[in-house]
């Protein structure tokens, strides 16, 4: 059994947040593979069903994000699963708008949610860093965090959850690799073939047939222009 945690902050107020990505990515699995309708629990929305062969949990922590371990060790604790059973999905500013990466431990470089996340479960455990971009200076981080995303983002935000949806049971599979290259065909699909040029158009012309010879005699030429 595995559990993935989304991070991001409860309520319509935030629901389009780039904050919330790791919510957004988790709905977008729970829709392309039928998981059972979302109900609360551990302080929390959680939801199970089956990716692959493997049985899976989708966790998204309802305490706020820097409350997020609250939620997150809650679950850990009553399905007996060690850190290493886990995988949190949350936003990362120091990637670029799209682009992801899976890590497994380290520090949670003031991520406010992995911070509460260290502070529960330690740091051994999985992460799906999603990128959003960063805004230019630290003094900006806040709203723009905090704010939706962009008309101009929605093309690669909806090619990014829908990989993630791809790819979902290879990385409840462990298997990384095919889960980063289900993400990478969404967002960059093989170039639709050229339809075959119209033989019509691109037949070379006939040459043109030589005149056949008049092998009449003047007398009949003659003849013939009085008929």
């Amino acid at each position: 059994m595995k559990l993935f945690a989304g991070l991001g902050n409860p309520g319509a107020k935030y629901a389009g947040n780039r904050h919330n990505i790791g919510f957004m990515a988790l709905d977008a699995i729970a829709r392309a593979h039928g998981f059972a309708p979302w109900r609360g629990k551990f302080q929390g929305e959680l939801t199970e069903g089956l990716l692959g062969r493997e049985k899976v949990i989708l966790l998204k922590p309802m305490t706020f994000m820097n409350l997020s371990g609250q939620s997150v060790g809650a679950a850990l604790r009553f399905y007996k699963l060690d850190p290493a059973d886990l995988v949190v999905f949350h936003d990362e500013l120091d990637l670029a708008p799209g682009k992801l990466r899976l890590k497994h431990g380290g520090g949670h470089a003031g991520h406010n949610g992995l911070r509460s996340i260290h502070e529960h479960i330690g740091p051994d455990y999985g992460r799906l860093r999603l990128g959003i971009g960063h805004p230019g200076h630290k003094d900006r981080v806040a709203p723009y965090v905090l704010s939706d995303f962009a008309k101009a983002d929605q093309d690669w935000l909806d090619d990014l959850l829908r990989g993630i949806a791809d790819g979902a049971p290879d990385l409840a599979a462990g298997d990384a690799a095919r889960f980063t290259n289900a993400v990478a065909l969404r967002r960059a699909p093989t170039a639709p073939k050229r339809p075959a040029p119209d033989q019509a158009a691109t037949a070379k012309p006939k040459a043109p047939e030589p005149p056949t010879e008049d092998k009449r005699s003047p007398l009949q030429k003659l003849m013939d222009r009085f008929k």
